[in-house]
């Protein structure tokens, strides 16, 4: 199977998995849910999909993501062991269903939903190609560019930096906290994937990134949407930079190839992006091909 034809149906197993079989944009492994403390009163769950944070204190409970269903049951019944409170907030980064899949199984549980004002469109095209609709629970409240309200004592804050892993991802901060979640912005240790046809751009992508480490401080720990197996799902702005310059030396590869007059198969032939060979997973080379030729 050459790149072409891989991608083409990895992005058919993204559409048809929403619910089933983790996707390409899921965390890898069994499913071995984990609560993990990172600093005052917030932490992180990984079990199946992207990596969801939570706000557990006296006067309020925050979810940002949701997984798949059946992971996120698992977090429910972990959730209910540390509070007896509902979730006042569930924040969704975008619209994939490794971060929305659960948002029906929480919505009992959950006084508000929020996501970017893309998200439930981006949600509910997925949905009806995957025959999902039944499934899914939407945005009760959107926001343009930014949005902020309290939880207890903390505040939770959002960003919109515009298109990059999708066209609606939201970057959610916890203030007193300092706690980012990045949602799929960020791959530690892995090749980024981007979803061209929910609006992704590589190009803004990068400059996103280099946006967020701007506004926040050495002291933010940032939750990363997907990991390497085994490794941290959460860093500093220095591991944000990385994928910056992954992104940077993906598209240079690509463009160096489009200007040598090489095909898309011929340029990612080999799959090759000097310096960054290491990282788990394939490089996006379609992706950038396609953006950078204004393609597909």
């Amino acid at each position: 199977m050459n790149r072409r034809a891989f991608l083409s149906a990895a992005s058919a197993t993204l559409a048809a998995g929403a619910f089933g079989a983790p996707s390409i944009f899921a965390q890898q492994g069994a499913l071995s849910p984990v609560f993990a403390p990172v600093r005052r009163n917030v932490g992180v769950f990984t079990a199946r999909g992207g990596t969801m944070a939570w706000l557990v204190s006296k006067d309020a409970v925050v979810v940002i993501d949701s997984q798949f269903a059946d992971s996120s049951k698992l977090f429910l019944d972990g959730l209910k062991s540390r509070t007896s409170r509902r979730i006042d907030l569930l924040l969704n980064t975008h619209h994939h269903p490794d971060h929305t899949g659960g948002n029906k199984v929480l919505r009992p549980s959950v006084t508000k939903i929020v996501a970017h004002q893309n998200v439930p469109g981006l949600q509910r095209k997925q949905a009806a190609e995957s025959h999902a609709e039944r499934a899914q629970a939407y945005a009760d409240e959107t926001f343009a560019q930014t949005w902020k309200a309290s939880a207890g004592d903390e505040t939770v804050s959002a960003k919109y930096y515009g298109p990059g892993h999708t066209g609606g991802d939201a970057v959610y901060l916890l203030e007193r906290a300092n706690v980012v979640h990045m949602g799929d912005l960020m791959y530690h240790q892995r090749h980024p994937g981007a979803d061209r046809v929910s609006g992704a751009s590589l190009r803004n992508w990068i400059v996103a990134l280099e946006q967020v480490v701007k506004d926040h401080d050495r002291d933010t720990v940032y939750v990363f949407g997907h990991s390497k197996s085994d490794a941290p799902v959460t860093g500093s702005g220095k591991d944000l930079l990385v994928v910056r310059d992954c992104l940077t030396a993906l598209l240079d590869v690509v463009q160096k190839g489009i200007k040598a007059g090489k095909s898309a198969d011929e340029i990612t032939a080999d799959w090759n992006v000097p310096g960054f060979n290491e990282l788990s997973g394939e490089p996006d080379f379609q992706t950038a091909y396609d953006e950078l030729t204004a393609n597909g």
